[in-house]
């Protein structure tokens, strides 16, 4: 059974990295680098893989915002908790919020529609957001890394393969566990100021 994984992950494990970054990804590209120590692939591998998943999600919803601004969903998008907020922010700063927008948990959606949304020309966004995905995916993958060497060092060399595996995912629940309450926590905090 534990071959098996190992075998799905090193065939279409890259692909669910760059597929997981396509939305909130952190946790993919921290389990890319994870994967990227044991072996499984290679770290600039990985990096490429977060980087053009980020790439590519936060240019899908810059063209929702840009292309559909009149469609049900991002209107339903527009009323959510912190898109003024993040509407307001996009255009006393644009360069910042482009640059920055994607490290902020629960953001990069709003944010991406947010900036089609608005007058930031698209060469311009899109320059930014390749600069920001590729620091982004160089950040995520090598803490990923570095959970790897934490692992084995604190673990020890008594590792077999598969309990590496199990580990990394291990990793990457709790990372999406511990995203997931700080973006409950922020949206909380966003609707008592919006308030």
């Amino acid at each position: 059974m534990t071959e098996a994984i190992h075998h799905f992950i090193e065939q279409y494990g890259l692909l669910a990295v760059f597929l997981g970054c396509v939305a909130e990804g952190e946790s993919a590209a921290i389990l890319g680098g994870f994967f990227a120590h044991q072996n499984v692939f290679v770290l600039w591998h990985a990096i490429v893989a977060a980087a053009l998943g980020a790439f590519v999600g936060d240019t899908c919803f810059f063209i929702l915002g840009r292309s559909f601004a009149d469609n049900r969903h991002v209107v339903r998008l527009r009323r959510r908790p912190g898109f003024r907020r993040a509407y307001r922010l996009l255009n006393t700063h644009p360069n910042i919020f482009v640059l920055s927008n994607r490290y902020v948990y629960g953001m990069r959606l709003v944010g991406g529609v947010a900036a089609g949304l608005s007058s930031v020309p698209a060469p311009r966004f899109v320059i930014l957001n390749a600069i920001s995905s590729i620091i982004w995916a160089v950040l995520f993958s090598t803490i990923g890394y570095v959970f790897g060497l934490g692992a084995e060092h604190f673990v020890g060399q008594a590792l077999m393969r598969h309990e590496r595996l199990f580990i990394g995912l291990g990793i990457g629940l709790t990372v999406a566990v511990l995203a997931w309450l700080v973006a409950r926590h922020i949206a909380k905090r966003e609707r008592r100021q919006e308030q």
